[in-house]
């Protein structure tokens, strides 16, 4: 069976992250794994709401191979070629836990074209995901990584919002995107997050009709997700009767029904 691949997106701020982490939490704990969760966020943390150690990045690696022929010293042992050198790195890359693995994209910091290096981390990626039933990938409001055709193609689009107009307004502009790039993905659904006693104001709910949105659900603010973030502890181990959890499983169990 091909894997389901779902892509989380929203501006930075709306807890986008913290919904991501909560939906593949759901997965695992419904036996849907393996998960792969793919953090694809330049500012990535998805490991912490996960609550994992990240060694390297992609991006890391990608930075190596893109360097390797002009550096003094190339990373590259003789007579190894890039491929396997990607190979032996992408090892360790990936992040391994009982019902899911993790791959941090990362972000390169150099100024040169990193098109045949992305088209190196595809083939990997087309490679892992054959083990997997689903992926879920922790995108930039922008998706750029999806839009390059780096990553699957997408089944689900998941896209989170807090509860202001302004928000809404923000990810009706990925929508249209998503439909720019022509990635035609099965289902694109909303979720409005921290919005208080879980209830939209007036003004929201007619922002998100204007945009002809699918409210699949709201998340209502949590004190104790702000207390986990905190403490740096992984908002998955939030208590079952967390109102957040509690809402991110209901929406999880309609999305997925």
């Amino acid at each position: 069976m091909a894997v389901c691949t779902i892509a989380v997106a929203g501006k930075g701020g709306t807890g986008k992250t913290t919904i991501c982490g909560m939906l593949i939490d759901w997965l695992c704990k419904q036996g849907k794994g393996p998960v792969l969760a793919v953090d694809a966020d330049a500012n990535s943390n998805l490991n912490e709401v996960l609550g994992v150690e990240v060694e390297t990045t992609l991006g890391d690696i990608r930075e190596e191979v893109a360097s390797a022929d002009i550096v003094p010293n190339s990373p590259i042992p003789a007579g190894m070629t890039k491929q396997d050198y990607l190979d032996c790195k992408f090892n360790s890359a990936l992040v391994e836990e009982d019902d899911f693995d993790l791959l941090v994209m990362g972000r390169t910091q150099g100024k040169g074209c990193y098109c045949y290096v992305n088209g190196l981390l595809q083939t990997q990626l087309q490679k892992l995901e054959s083990g997997y039933r689903y992926m879920v990938v922790d995108n930039e409001a922008g998706m750029e990584h999806i839009s390059r055709g780096i990553l699957p193609s997408v089944d689900y689009i998941v896209l989170v919002s807090d509860c202001s107009r302004r928000g809404v307004q923000a990810v009706a502009r990925i929508a249209e995107l998503v439909k720019e790039i022509n990635m035609h993905p099965k289902k694109m659904v909303l979720i409005v997050n921290r919005a208080p006693n879980g209830k939209l104001n007036a003004g929201t709910q007619e922002e998100v009709d204007k945009h002809g949105l699918e409210l699949i659900g709201v998340v209502p603010q949590d004190e104790m997700v702000y207390e986990y973030d905190c403490d740096g502890k992984a908002t998955t181990r939030l208590p079952e009767d967390s109102p957040a959890k509690k809402a991110v499983t209901e929406i999880a169990e309609r999305l997925f029904q």
